[in-house]
């Protein structure tokens, strides 16, 4: 918090109040009363080497949606929104929008948003990863080992297992949100708005989809989508995220 606003200062930007808005994979603080939001890596910067690359790309894809009118968290306008390396902290700054805190919208109602984003990420040309999140839970493997972290084994049978039915539930690609659950998108006044480009990817839209799929429920969220991917592959994608959310629970335990 304390280099966030520091840089923030240093470009004129005066914040008397700061508020944590969050605290987990990253800090988000609330640079108050500026209409600003300090992105800070914590646990990101640990299992991302490349993680101002994730940052850059938060700044990009959002920028390049918000120009499309798509109702995004931009880029702060009030400093040069980064990626910044400072102190050995990386930090990014966006608008802040007022909103619920802690309001979601229904995974239904996430799902029936997801066709029209994805429209709109088709045109995003900037340059994208390909392994989505194999690329996270090989860096968290590595990193728990790194750590002496007893029993992985069986994430790493998981992780073997998935990476070889990978190409067979990976098709049709396209430019993703990455991590499109019900908290990356914020209830405001004027409506839902989209949050969070950190994690996009180019890859199947059943990725997207079973960040809103309730588990056993994959052919009702096809339907709510409208088609777009098989049940099969939603599936596949659900248990991905189920072990994955288990093996990052493991990083929170040990950092």
């Amino acid at each position: 918090m304390r280099v966030a606003v520091s840089v923030a200062a240093s470009h004129g930007v005066t914040c008397a109040d700061p508020v944590v808005l969050k605290t987990g994979s990253n800090v988000l603080v609330h640079l108050s009363p500026a209409p600003v939001v300090a992105r800070i890596a914590a646990r990101t910067a640990l299992v991302r080497p490349s993680v101002e690359d994730h940052f850059a790309r938060d700044l990009s894809v959002s920028s390049f949606l918000a120009g499309r009118g798509v109702p995004v968290v931009t880029p702060s306008a009030e400093l040069p929104a980064g990626p910044h390396a400072v102190d050995g902290f990386v930090l990014s700054f966006s608008t802040y929008v007022p909103h619920e805190h802690g309001a979601r919208l229904p995974r239904e109602d996430v799902l029936k948003l997801l066709p029209d984003l994805h429209a709109e990420l088709r045109h995003y040309e900037g340059p994208l990863p390909t392994r989505g999140p194999l690329d996270d839970v090989d860096n968290v493997l590595a990193h728990l080992d790194g750590l002496g972290v007893p029993d992985l084994d069986r994430f790493r049978t998981w992780r073997d297992c998935a990476s070889a039915q990978w190409t067979e539930h990976h098709n049709d690609v396209q430019p993703l949100h990455g991590d499109a659950h019900p908290a990356n998108l914020l209830l405001t006044p004027s409506g839902p708005v989209w949050n969070d480009f950190e994690d996009t990817w180019l890859g199947p839209v059943a990725w997207d989809m079973a960040c809103s799929a309730d588990e056993g429920a994959a052919q009702r969220a096809v339907e709510i989508y409208g088609g777009g991917a098989a049940p099969s592959d939603v599936e596949f994608h659900v248990e991905t995220r189920r072990m994955f959310s288990t093996l990052w629970g493991v990083l929170t335990q040990w950092t």
